[in-house]
C-alpha cells in the first residue's frame, strides 16, 4: 500500500479544560506552538509525508477551527467533521467508518506535541511490524508514569499488557502510549459492529493485546493539556513550516487573544 492510499483522522475537538483561560478564547488544537497553531504543526507532518486525505473532527470553537481549515493551504486534501456532541476517541472512528473502512488510518490525538519521522513511523508499519498485528502504536519514554497509559511488550515490540492511568507501582516500564496509531480496517470493521465503545484507550487497545506492535518516538511528545507542559513546548525544536507566514488567517491568529494569555502564564509561573 502506498503512503497516498493511508488516510488520516486528526482528533482535535477537545475543550482543553485544564488550559483555562487560554482556551476560553482558542480551541486547544490551535494554541500556539513557536507561533504557530499546533494543528498547523500536526498537518505540516503528514504533508511532508505525502498523507493526502485528512478529516478534523470539530466541536470547541467550531469556527475558529473552520475559519484554519479554510485556509488555501487545507482546502484540498483537509476537512472538517462537525461533532456537535462529543463521540469520543473510538466514536469519532466508528461513526465515520465509510471515510476508513478500506484503507489504513492514521488516528491520532491531534492536541498532544509531536515531532518525529513520520515516515518511518508509516514505513515500519507497512513493512516492519509482525505480520499478524492489525495495528502500530506510537510510543514514547515517560517521566511521569501515572499520567499515561502504559504498555508492556514482548521481544518483538507487541503490547502484552496496557495499564491506563494508574499508580506506577503497578509497572517498572516508562514506555507509554503517544494515541497515535496506525491501524489496518479489521479493527474498524471491529467498531462498526460495537456503535457503543467510545473510548480507544480503554475499550479497543485492551480487545487488540497481542496484535499491536509499537514504534517508539525517540524525539519530542508531550502532553500539552496542563500550561507547564505547554509553556515548555514554546523552547521544543520543531520543524520549518510548510507554508507562508502570511494570509488573512494568520494575520489575524498573531493578533488573537491566545498570545496574551500564553504569556501572562510565562511571567505568572517565572
Amino acid at each position: 500500500q502506498s503512503v497516498s492510499e493511508v488516510r488520516a483522522l486528526l482528533l482535535a475537538a477537545g475543550l482543553g479544560t485544564r488550559l483555562r483561560p487560554i482556551t476560553d478564547s482558542c480551541p486547544k488544537c490551535l494554541v500556539p506552538i513557536g507561533g504557530r497553531p499546533l494543528l498547523e504543526h500536526w498537518l505540516c507532518s503528514l504533508y511532508r509525508s505525502r498523507i493526502q486525505n485528512v478529516w478534523i473532527n470539530l466541536h470547541h470553537h467550531q469556527d475558529m477551527v473552520h475559519g484554519f481549515l479554510s485556509r488555501k493551504c487545507f482546502s484540498d486534501w483537509v476537512k472538517g467533521i462537525l461533532e456537535p456532541a462529543l463521540l469520543g476517541t473510538a466514536g469519532t472512528l466508528s461513526t465515520n467508518a465509510d471515510i476508513f473502512r478500506n484503507s489504513t488510518t492514521l488516528l491520532a490525538h491531534a492536541d498532544n506535541w509531536c515531532q518525529c519521522d513520520f515516515n518511518a513511523f508509516l514505513n515500519f508499519h507497512q513493512r516492519g511490524r509482525p505480520s499478524d498485528t492489525v495495528m502500530t502504536m506510537m510510543t514514547f519514554r515517560t517521566t511521569t508514569p501515572e499520567s499515561c497509559g502504559i504498555v508492556d511488550i514482548d521481544d518483538q515490540g507487541v503490547v502484552q499488557a496496557f495499564y491506563e492511568k494508574i499508580s506506577d507501582t503497578v509497572t517498572r516500564s516508562n514506555l507509554a502510549n503517544g494515541a497515535v496509531y496506525l491501524i489496518e480496517p479489521e479493527i474498524v470493521s471491529w467498531l462498526e459492529k460495537r456503535p457503543r465503545v467510545s473510548d480507544f484507550s480503554t475499550e479497543v487497545i485492551p480487545e487488540f493485546l497481542g496484535r499491536i506492535a509499537t514504534w517508539e518516538n525517540t524525539e519530542i511528545h508531550r502532553d500539552i493539556g496542563v500550561i507547564q507542559s505547554l509553556l515548555a513546548a514554546q523552547d521544543d525544536p520543531s520543524q520549518e513550516p510548510c507554508w507562508p507566514d502570511k494570509d488573512d488567517w494568520m494575520d489575524n491568529y498573531e493578533k488573537a487573544q491566545v498570545h496574551s494569555h500564553l504569556a501572562d502564564a510565562r511571567q505568572l509561573l517565572l
